[in-house]
């Protein structure tokens, strides 16, 4: 299998339709391919890695089993495989298998039990028993053995780069076969990129110091893409000239078990603390409990419900040390569940977040509901930083508007009080030469039809970093955000026209006439009031009771601009002016719309 170096271009995973054509056709269901070839692929890739130190390790374990304890054994195991997390206590290899086909399904199991118990629990995330034994029962253990020994693993032909991607292909590749959607997998690289490179564009300094430890997140794992690709950039590229480079450490937490499985397989083989990549409910069963983190990245499920936990999550929701004690959402969408939860994370001496949603987050629920008293506890304690518009179609799932909210509890004093609304959604135009943030994709995968490119990039960075306004750029004090929610009341007259009084002798009011009315935190209620209310009604008054602050965030409204109509004679002249001919039909037909507005 060729893969490419470079790492923006694609990997090669062709061998997923040679593997579907010659081994698994006309047994397995397109939608039930990436279950048997993900978790090959990922023991071909241990396999590949082990050759070299198999024999240094059966050697060991032939000479300590019977001398020392298990747990003693272990660590002389690893340092045989030359420090490596994971090794083969088994005198089989995959090739080595191929050489006795009536044994194969015994020796397949040895060579699986062979493993280390953080291979073998992998192993049960992917439910391969379940694989192993279909694949006997259709006679195709063997075929399929064979098929993934010619899929070429060793490190010298896939770096650990590119093993990343030739996950993510398998997860895209398998659930496009499927028409599953492969955005609940994994977040495109070039949406991560942006993520990394705003979150780290202030770090440098720290980072090159020496004695520098840093802890990276991702509540909603995947596969892993997001902790690693931020790792890599840290040591790779942000760091690569300096004598000093920190210490990067990365967890996770995955629902998921064939996406946790993946993470940790990705974990296992680049040399980082598998315990730190766990599985189950980010929401009901938080595997790093007292733990804080420097650095969050994730992209959370978009309109999923949390119903099936609303217990567990009301029930912290009332303490006031809870993750969720600023509001709940709607059950109908948990994302702003993950944000709490992530600033719930931040170390407390200086953290950053990154994180995907759609729009809902931003402006859903009025003012005193969830979503607006959780957007009003971000806000006021002066932790949002910026959010950026994204480009539509850069996912593989989905269509719609997706925004990155950048969250910080150690804001530079230039942003203190402040929110940087960075526009992104602006494709690129060749026709009209406006250079945009995004350009389309060769080949659109799903609804993923652009692509941020590395220039496009450079550009956002550096838009955040020169914190000025422009035309892709506002800035707004944390209280613009916020608006008082009134409710304007009027009378209820009677047959005669008089006011109708209610039992403790006070005007009562018109349910029917009842209004309410937004107003700017920044103004003042009762001049608003004055100016605006009472010369078109002027027997109304507030009912301060029903008074709401609330708190939304509209980047149609922040970027409208309006554009001038040009004048109908104007349009109408130039129909008349051209000749039918010239312009067709459809030219007739868009100025005709001007004209009409």
């Amino acid at each position: 299998m060729a893969i490419n170096n470079n790492h923006n271009s694609k990997v090669d995973v062709s061998f997923i339709f040679q593997i579907t054509d010659k081994v698994l056709w006309n047994t397995y269901l397109k939608s039930e391919v990436g279950d048997v070839i993900l978790p090959f692929v990922v023991i071909r890739r241990l396999d590949c890695i082990l050759e070299s130190v198999n024999q240094k390790v059966r050697t060991a374990y032939e000479t300590f089993k019977d001398k020392v304890n298990e747990d003693k054994l272990d660590p002389i195991l690893r340092k045989a495989a030359g420090g490596l997390q994971f090794y083969n206590t088994s005198k089989h290899t995959l090739e080595s298998l191929k050489e006795n086909p009536r044994t194969i399904e015994i020796d397949f199991h040895n060579y699986l039990n062979g493993f280390n118990k953080e291979v073998r629990d992998i192993i049960d995330n992917f439910q391969f028993d379940k694989v192993i034994s279909r694949l006997i029962k259709n006679k195709l253990l063997y075929q399929m053995i064979d098929a993934i020994c010619q899929v070429d693993l060793h490190t010298d032909k896939v770096d650990n780069h590119d093993m990343g991607y030739v996950f993510e292909e398998l997860i895209r590749v398998s659930n496009e076969l499927s028409n599953q959607a492969a955005g609940e997998h994994f977040t495109p690289r070039d949406v991560i990129n942006l993520m990394i490179r705003i979150i780290f564009s202030t770090e440098r300094e720290i980072l090159i110091q020496a004695g520098i430890i840093r802890t990276i997140y991702d509540p909603t794992l995947g596969t892993g893409g997001m902790i690693n690709l931020s790792k890599n950039y840290v040591l790779d590229v942000l760091c690569k000239d300096s004598v000093y480079k920190p210490t990067i450490r990365t967890y996770g937490q995955e629902i998921n078990e064939q996406s946790y499985a993946i993470a940790k397989s990705e974990a296992l083989i680049t040399g980082e603390n598998v315990d730190n990549i766990r599985h189950g409910n980010t929401f009901t069963e938080d595997r790093f409990p007292d733990k804080h983190f420097h650095y969050q990245f994730a992209n959370p499920p978009y309109g999923v419900t949390w119903s099936k936990d609303a217990d567990f999550i009301k029930n912290e929701s009332a303490n006031p040390a809870g993750r969720f004690y600023a509001g709940l959402p709607a059950t109908s969408d948990g994302q702003l569940l993950f944000v709490q939860h992530m600033i719930s994370k931040m170390e407390r001496e200086g953290g950053k977040i990154a994180v995907v949603t759609n729009g809902s987050p931003l402006f859903s629920g009025g003012a005193g509901s969830g979503e607006s008293d959780i957007r009003k506890w971000i806000i006021t304690n002066d932790w949002l930083d910026c959010i950026v518009a994204l480009p539509k179609d850069l996912f593989y799932n989905t269509g719609i508007n997706t925004y990155i909210w950048f969250i910080t509890n150690q804001k530079s004093k230039q942003r203190r009080g402040k929110v940087q609304l960075i526009n992104a959604n602006i494709s690129e135009d060749k026709l009209n030469g406006e250079e945009g943030f995004c350009r389309p994709e060769k080949r659109a995968m799903g609804n993923k039809r652009n692509k941020i490119e590395s220039f496009h990039i450079e550009k956002l960075v550096e838009i955040y970093t020169r914190f000025e306004e422009g035309p892709y750029c506002k800035i707004y004090n944390n209280d613009d955000f916020g608006y008082y929610q009134i409710t304007v009341e009027q009378p209820e007259y009677n047959e005669k026209g008089k006011p109708v009084k209610d039992k403790k002798g006070g005007v009562k009011p018109d349910s029917k006439k009842r209004d309410k009315e937004t107003i700017p935190l920044t103004e003042d209620i009762e001049v608003y009031f004055q100016n605006e209310v009472l010369p078109n009604v002027p027997d109304a008054w507030i009912d301060y009771d029903k008074t709401r602050i609330g708190y939304e965030i509209s980047f149609t409204k922040y970027f409208y601009e309006y554009k001038v109509l040009r004048p109908s004679a104007e349009i109408k002249a130039e129909i008349e002016a051209l000749e039918y001919g010239s312009i067709g039909q459809k030219g007739i037909t868009e100025l005709l719309k001007e004209l009409l507005g």
